[in-house]
């Protein structure tokens, strides 16, 4: 029994990690895919693509920080928004983007809800939910665009944001040494990194039902029971 015992933890402790791994890996980054769709719908009606700055994505990022998860005041009549004077004394910042080079930011598009779903999905039935979203998603004031996602510490609500801007692609929101600061919870497009839901969108950890039933028959097998 000793011995079982001996051997079973480090092997339980082996195959936490790879259902760990196999759960950050299993998705790609959904604010990259927020993108795509934005991409995808403007050259559908005829206009231009949007050039992905990750610069721009990480303010997004901490746009939507910047409501501290409450969802009450994102659109309708209590709607707010972050005042112009945090881009350069927070956002900026905390993205590593040089604040000489921010841009006006010619759009938005902010959604929230208490669970997550496919970017396509919120995509369509979050953030384009009016003829105002539509005027914004398709004018050619655009240059550049960046998305981010993002839940809560322990799930969510869950955020959507989209930010547009007339920036140059090699001269606006341009990173410190080109690096992004990668930061959780949250992803944002362009950072080439890998999110999953339970992990990067809402900063826990969850095993799935299946590791987890595979984990106690381990137990189980081990300890002779």
């Amino acid at each position: 029994m000793a011995s079982s015992i001996i051997w079973v933890l480090p092997l339980c402790i082996l195959f936490i990690s790879a259902s760990a791994s196999v759960q950050s890996n299993v998705a790609d980054n959904p604010a990259d895919q927020l993108v795509a769709a934005v991409n995808s719908n403007r050259t559908a009606s005829k206009s231009s693509s949007l050039y992905s700055n990750a610069g721009l994505a990480c303010i997004a990022l901490q746009y939507i920080k910047a409501y501290q998860g409450d969802c009450g005041v994102v659109g309708g009549p209590n709607a707010k928004k972050p005042a112009d004077s945090e881009f350069v004394d927070t956002f900026a910042p905390n993205c590593g983007v040089e604040a000489t080079s921010l841009t006006p930011i010619t759009g938005r598009l902010l959604g929230c809800q208490s669970s997550y779903v496919k970017p396509s999905v919120a995509f369509s039935e979050i953030l384009m939910k009016n003829e105002k979203s539509i005027e914004i998603l398709q004018s050619k004031n655009h240059s550049e665009v960046g998305a981010a996602v993002s839940g809560s510490d322990g799930g969510g609500p869950y955020f959507w944001c989209v930010l547009f801007s007339n920036g140059k692609s090699n001269n606006s929101f341009v990173l410190e040494g080109h690096v992004a600061k990668i930061s959780r919870p949250g992803c944002f497009s362009g950072a080439n990194d890998d999110c999953s839901g339970a992990i990067a969108l809402s900063g826990t950890f969850h095993l799935s039902p299946i590791a987890l039933t595979g984990l106690i028959a381990l137990a189980y097998y081990a300890l002779g029971i």
